[in-house]
């Protein structure tokens, strides 16, 4: 196989959707039949082209969204496996991806109360009311990646989300129910496990953003020919 930035990616999200981890850089040497170095600057350029988040001392894979390698807030479960989502988008981009029936345990607010989101038959199951928190402009997103995801997390209502950022002192961004992220998470994660992925073009994703009507400032993002 051609070792490129559409197939390196392809080859991470494929195996961490079958066996729950990716191949180590030994691995992806033998898989692609390329040295160690070449398997390096090829998963740099990825992180570059913001397609994964590396270990800084050692290169090896921390992050390919919408999944985790690390332990988060988000707990994603299915006939099939378990994984890590960084954030609550990415867990539902999860089960997104998987197109099966799905199970999400997190906490509200990324505190003590736990809850479990189901998604059956393609349709979001909850026990209340919920709703996601994007407190950090998506033009910042990836200023430091790892902090964007670890504040998008679950809560029952508004003023909650007032009582936690007052808390906490993070500003209040944007809230939407659950239901238009997981419909959005559909589309945005539609084509993770295609061989020829790409990152959507910033016209791309400023499109997707207002066909689910994400207006708020917290969406806007540069007229650029950069990919988000």
């Amino acid at each position: 196989m051609e070792l490129n930035l559409s197939h390196l990616h392809h080859i991470l999200i494929k195996e961490i959707v079958q066996n729950s981890h990716v191949p180590t850089i030994a691995n992806l040497s033998t898989i692609f039949q390329r040295s160690k170095e070449d398997i390096i600057q090829c998963l740099k350029d990825l992180e570059e082209y913001h397609g994964v988040v590396l270990h800084p001392k050692t290169s090896e894979v921390w992050i390919i969204h919408p999944f985790s390698l690390s332990p988060t807030n988000f707990w994603v479960e299915s006939s099939q496996g378990q994984w890590w989502g960084n954030c609550a988008w990415c867990s539902l981009g999860i089960a997104a991806l998987l197109n099966q029936d799905t199970t999400i345990t997190t906490t509200l607010g990324g505190e003590s109360k736990q809850i479990k989101i189901h998604i059956k038959d393609g349709q979001l199951i909850a026990n209340e009311r919920l709703f996601i928190h994007f407190p950090i402009p998506m033009r910042n997103a990836w200023d430091n990646v790892v902090f964007t995801c670890s504040v998008m997390q679950v809560f029952t209502s508004e003023s909650e989300v007032d009582n936690w950022c007052q808390r906490h002192q993070i500003l209040k961004g944007d809230i939407q129910s659950i239901e238009n992220i997981w419909n959005f998470a559909r589309v945005w994660y539609g084509n993770h496990l295609n061989q020829n992925w790409a990152k959507w073009t910033n016209e791309q994703a400023k499109s997707i953003f207002a066909e689910f009507n994400l207006t708020h400032d917290i969406w806007r993002i540069p007229q650029t020919n950069s990919r988000f």
